[in-house]
């Protein structure tokens, strides 16, 4: 099968994807449209995955885990909440699906990018982190950068709809050079098989996929923080709400401050690769993130 083929396939899977989680949430008996409302009466908050390991997944069991429900579960029952509700799907449809109403926010360490912000409301910073390139074995190609990819003339697999697709266009990296998968698992075996000869994606991600498939004839390169006209940009991810959900983004704030600050973040997010280094500092809020990626 051809690549146009086997990208068809994927947007279909993604499209399938979608809609089945929109059928699971119209079927999950929410008590109230506003989150908020039914967080303090004691329900549950929905949540948008995409099977990222590890920041956001649900496990074999359905139940959703990775570094982001995690941290949101803790803060939802901090807040008086029952729990999460998990509603899985295409990363590209995320933020459509957001701001269509089919969950309440999106627990995917979803980058802070400059569409993004335009798009969403994004919570105080969750985690910040470099990004990395996954290549073979030995790094034949001798990349380290988006811009040594563009300058080698070399393929990147990327995640469709992600921050480090935006990140490739702002490289100068061709359309003919991206080749966007529809998850992250496709995009690992995208490039141990040759559909790309690159991959691009946050490094704990990619290291988390590197260690769970040995043998797999790849590794993590040195993580960087790509350039969008000429300026670097702070990996830092949050989570995603309605931009109309105003309150319920301001006591979720606040849950996630506390959690940051009195250690627990760390204990909840250690078991997922992450360390200290990736605690945001206090001072580093979204305004300043949103500020700081200028147009592309």
């Amino acid at each position: 099968m051809d690549l146009p083929s086997r990208l068809s396939r994927r947007r279909l899977f993604g499209a399938a994807a979608a809609l089945g989680g929109a059928a699971l949430l119209a079927g999950c008996g929410r008590e109230s449209g506003d989150p908020l409302e039914r967080l303090r009466s004691g329900g549950d908050v929905v949540v948008g995955l995409s099977g990222e390991r590890p920041f956001g997944y649900t496990d074999g069991t359905g139940r959703a885990t990775g570094e982001s429900p995690e941290v949101a579960r803790a803060v939802v029952t901090d807040l008086g909440g029952g729990g999460l509700i998990a509603v899985q799907m295409a990363f590209d449809q995320l933020v459509p699906h957001l701001l269509d109403g089919r969950f309440d926010m999106i627990a995917v360490g979803l980058t802070v990018t400059p569409l993004r912000c335009q798009q969403v409301a994004f919570s105080r910073p969750d985690y910040i982190s470099r990004t990395g390139l996954l290549v073979p074995s030995g790094n034949p190609l001798g990349v380290a950068s988006l811009a040594g990819v563009r300058r080698a003339g070399a393929t990147l697999a990327v995640l469709a709809g992600s921050a480090e697709q935006e990140y490739a266009y702002a490289a100068g990296l061709g359309a003919d050079q991206i080749v966007p998968f529809e998850s992250q698992g496709a995009l690992v075996r995208g490039v141990a098989g040759g559909e790309a000869q690159v991959g691009a994606l946050t490094r704990i991600s990619l290291l988390d996929e590197v260690r769970r498939n040995a043998g797999i004839g790849l590794e993590v390169t040195r993580g960087f923080e790509p350039e969008v006209n000429g300026q670097s940009m702070l990996g830092a991810g949050a989570f995603a709400f309605r931009p109309a959900d105003t309150e319920f983004r301001t006591e979720f704030d606040r849950g996630l401050t506390a959690l940051q600050e009195s250690g627990r973040w760390l204990e909840i997010a250690r078991p997922f690769g992450f360390t200290e280094n990736n605690l945001p500092p206090r001072e580093l809020t979204i305004d300043d993130l949103c500020a700081r990626t200028p147009e592309s």
